[in-house]
């Protein structure tokens, strides 16, 4: 195994290890929502993954339980009845990890593979998908930990974020008509989902320089944007009155205004933050009232990604660029040094070639777009991981959020939830047509 392949699968188990560390056994093990597992299964599930492929699939290893197949499968069991599986204690899921990860570590290079295993290695792509699963399992649990009453006993609530040091932070960026490279053919960590890359030729379109902060998005509020039937497709307004919703989630309005819940401490709501926790109804009902709508997934693709001094060619891996994760802007993110977003702007080395800021790690940004496969899509190297979610169910977000490690992002990377979602690092940036 290359160091490098160590050294990262090492990052994520040691980012995994930190956030649960503080944590007691009864938050380890309760379910703090029906819409997220306890936070102990999502820990023996990164093992078992790991397991399954790492060392089942490359190397022909048994199983440490047959019976992790069934209750650390995630497509068996929903969410809401993971407590009552027959799960590991927080002892044993960590030294499940631990003992897995050891195997890993030691288990010599397989000589002769078949062509589904060669296919996996090729470009070390098994190890990178390991990698990302933990890290996409980190944010989650941060969102379990966000839904706790009690919060995080870390110091996640003090203390402003960074503040924007740009001066050029409001309006809009034209993104002109023509073809670009959608997906990507050479990204060897890139998902089934972003393959393969394609031509997709779009007309011209504005999109916000920046995502909407909550400043903004709290005019919509007192301008009676829960209110106003007219704003709202028939299904979100369906769900805002059912749900009785009047703000974004861990949202309160008080006697001295507005304030939030993070990670279980109350704290006045920052206006220059991008706004969170939004579903994508909320998204699509604040970008009416503004004027504008929600940008389809090509088109942020394209506002993030291409370069239009450099003709259909060039693909941009990163807003800023083709450098990886070790790039500045994107060791700003990822470290749940802060739990939470900076204000927007605060990073104007991460613009892309067009101008447009804050593309990658600031929220999840909602798109108009359902979640369906390319043209000439493949599922590799499981069915269950893109292809049984494509249909009109599942709303398209781009970008990563605060919580999203750099090494599990890329500006071609598709998340896609349903769209009354709001406990994930959710928020919007507009468009509209030119």
């Amino acid at each position: 195994m290359k160091p490098a392949t160590v050294h990262d699968l090492d990052a994520a188990r040691a980012r995994t290890l930190a956030l649960v560390a503080a944590l007691s056994d009864p938050q380890l093990t309760a379910q703090h929502s029906p819409l997220m597992s306890p936070i102990v299964w999502d820990v023996a599930h990164i093992a078992h993954f790991e397991e399954l492929w790492l060392l089942r699939e490359l190397g022909g290893a048994a199983p440490t339980d047959p019976r992790f197949d069934d209750v650390y499968d995630a497509f068996r069991h929903p969410r809401a009845e993971r407590p009552d599986l027959d799960i590991l204690d927080p002892e044993h899921a960590a030294a499940f990890a631990a003992s897995v990860r050891a195997r890993v570590l030691a288990a010599p290079q397989t000589a002769a593979i078949a062509d589904f295993t060669a296919a996996l290695l090729a470009d070390d792509f098994v190890y990178s998908m390991v990698v990302r699963h933990e890290h996409q399992h980190v944010e989650t649990m941060l969102a379990t930990i966000q839904l706790m009453a009690t919060g995080h006993p870390a110091d996640a609530g003090d203390g402003p974020g960074r503040a924007a040091i740009t001066g050029d932070l409001d309006g809009e960026v034209l993104v002109p008509a023509g073809p670009f490279v959608m997906g990507t053919d050479t990204d060897v960590a890139a998902y089934d989902n972003e393959r393969p890359a394609h031509a997709v030729d779009l007309p011209a379109f504005f999109i916000d320089r920046t995502p909407t902060t909550n400043g903004e998005y709290l005019r919509f509020i007192e301008a009676g944007g829960y209110e106003d039937p007219g704003l709202w497709s028939a299904a979100g307004w369906a769900w805002r009155r059912t749900a009785d919703l009047r703000h974004p989630e861990f949202w309160h309005e008080t006697d001295d205004g507005w304030s939030r819940t993070r990670f279980g401490r109350a704290e006045p709501v920052p206006p220059a933050e991008p706004v969170q926790h939004i579903g994508w109804y909320e998204a699509d009902a604040y970008a009416r009232w503004a004027g504008k709508r929600l940008p389809s997934e090509a088109e942020w693709e394209k506002a993030a990604s291409w370069n239009p001094g450099r003709g259909i060619g060039e693909k941009r891996t990163w807003p800023w660029g083709t450098d990886g994760p070790e790039s500045p802007p994107a060791a700003l993110w990822g470290t749940t040094a802060r739990w939470g977003p900076d204000a927007v702007g605060a990073y104007p080395d991460g613009a892309s070639a067009g101008g447009v800021l804050d593309l990658i790690g600031g929220v999840w940004e909602w798109t108009a777009s359902d979640f369906h496969p390319y043209p000439g899509f493949r599922s590799f190297p499981y069915p269950e991981y893109s292809e049984v979610f494509f249909g009109s169910e599942y709303k398209v977000l781009r970008g990563g959020s605060w919580a999203t490690s750099p090494q599990a992002i890329s500006t071609t990377f598709r998340n896609w939830d349903h769209p009354i979602r709001r406990q994930i690092f959710s928020g919007v940036r507009c468009a509209r047509d030119a």
